[in-house]
């Protein structure tokens, strides 16, 4: 998955690995918001907070231009985690 600082993906990028879960993204990419993203491959949850906490969204993969879009409005996503099967 890519995170972009600002919608329509802009401005700073980071790519997230599926073993790699983000407690925090401006700990891990010294990034002050998350706004848009595009899911690539596997299943992602997305939280208002760091270390997963808050309200979440779930992620598949798609493009994400907006999350205010999306009915987000004035909400920031701070850390993510894959969603593992377990099958």
């Amino acid at each position: 998955m890519k995170i972009y600082e600002r919608e329509s993906f802009g401005v700073h990028t980071m790519e997230l690995m599926e073993s790699i879960d983000c407690k925090s993204i401006t700990g891990y990419f010294r990034m002050s918001d998350c706004q848009s993203c595009n899911v690539m491959d596997g299943h992602w949850l997305m939280y208002e907070q760091p270390s997963f906490r808050g309200r979440m969204m779930y992620m598949r993969p798609g493009e994400y231009r907006s999350f205010r879009d999306m009915g987000f409005n004035n909400t920031r996503f701070m850390s993510m985690r894959h969603i593992m099967d377990t099958c």
